[in-house]
């Protein structure tokens, strides 16, 4: 396909939400088009848009996502602003992202993989495994909340949202001891050194597409195809395949706890994954190894093997 470069007289527009991470995550995106055809700043316009997940007054009520929503919170009005052509493509974080998008919608495009790990966060303890008994943790992510509790029952878990910027403050004004933070979100606002210690995904396993930044756009754009085409990094493309369709056969939301990590080794794709009960009490893991280019099958059939372990209601909270 014959790609036709931007100009500055018709920019594209780059849809994004107005956080510092994603406005980090939409100045890298335009960063790789620029070098990709040689063309300054003013070729590409970043548009800011204000979504459900960014209201204020939910942040600060500090509301679990599984009772106002789900991941289209963080997606819906800007989905809604490209399908009306007021934006031509959108950045995400890939995390954040349901796997499927609304018709006329797809993701073909990713940035090359930032660190997967989870980053452990506190002023005072310096390792995950050195919080005392009863000591409070703040996290929003149900993922963390039951793989914490799976390992450390004697911990208390107290709901904690906002961007990076809002939870390290609710951090310093003691709502909790500690909280978690993504170790690739830190490095790409030049806040690594916020982290006390980076957890092993062996430890932890992080969530489905962590650390990779995707780019939206619509299926019938051929114009976005061809520019997007010359930034996307096929490996990252690879592991994502693996992982987002291991989380489509698990229906994986907002409400249901789980984990996955897929690695290339060579002309193999390495993945491994967790579901747990929401309430940490209990864990199922698996792992397994196919052919780059079987990476969608793969985590289906990993997908398929946890979902036949797991007892009825494995998803429900107890009590």
């Amino acid at each position: 396909m014959t790609v036709t470069p931007p100009t500055p007289a018709e920019p594209p527009k780059i849809g994004t939400r107005g956080s510092p991470l994603a406005l980090a995550q939409a100045h890298e995106t335009r960063a790789r088009l620029m070098a990709a055809f040689d063309l300054p700043e003013q070729a590409f316009e970043v548009v800011v848009i204000k979504t459900t997940g960014d209201d204020r007054a939910m942040i600060e009520a500090d509301r679990p996502l599984k009772e106002i929503g789900n991941k289209g919170l963080f997606t819906r009005e800007i989905e809604e602003q490209m399908l009306d052509g007021r934006i031509d493509i959108a950045v995400h974080s890939s995390k954040d992202m349901p796997v499927e998008q609304p018709e006329g919608l797809m993701i073909d495009c990713f940035l090359p993989r930032e660190d997967v790990r989870d980053a452990f966060v506190s002023p005072s303890v310096a390792r995950l495994m050195d919080l005392a008994p009863g000591q409070v943790v703040g996290t929003s992510s149900l993922r963390r909340r039951a793989q914490l509790l799976y390992r450390r029952p004697d911990l208390k878990v107290v709901d904690f949202r906002g961007n990076v910027q809002t939870r390290l403050r609710k951090l310093s004004e003691g709502v909790a001891d500690c909280t978690f933070l993504a170790m690739a979100g830190l490095n790409r606002l030049g806040m690594a050194d916020v982290a006390s210690s980076a957890i092993a995904p062996e430890e932890m396993l992080p969530a489905v597409a962590q650390g990779a930044i995707c780019i939206e756009r619509r299926a019938a754009d051929e114009r976005a195809e061809a520019m997007l085409a010359t930034i996307h990094h096929a490996a990252t493309g690879y592991r994502l395949e693996a992982e987002r369709a291991f989380l489509r056969m698990l229906d994986g939301s907002c409400e249901t706890p789980i984990a996955g990590l897929a690695v290339i080794e060579g002309d193999e794709i390495w993945l491994r994954g967790e579901i747990l009960r929401p309430d940490g009490s209990e864990s199922l893991t698996d792992e397994g190894r196919a052919a780059i280019t079987d990476a969608a099958e793969l985590g289906a059939d990993l997908a398929r093997r946890l979902l036949s372990r797991a007892p009825a209601g494995f998803f429900s909270w107890r009590g």
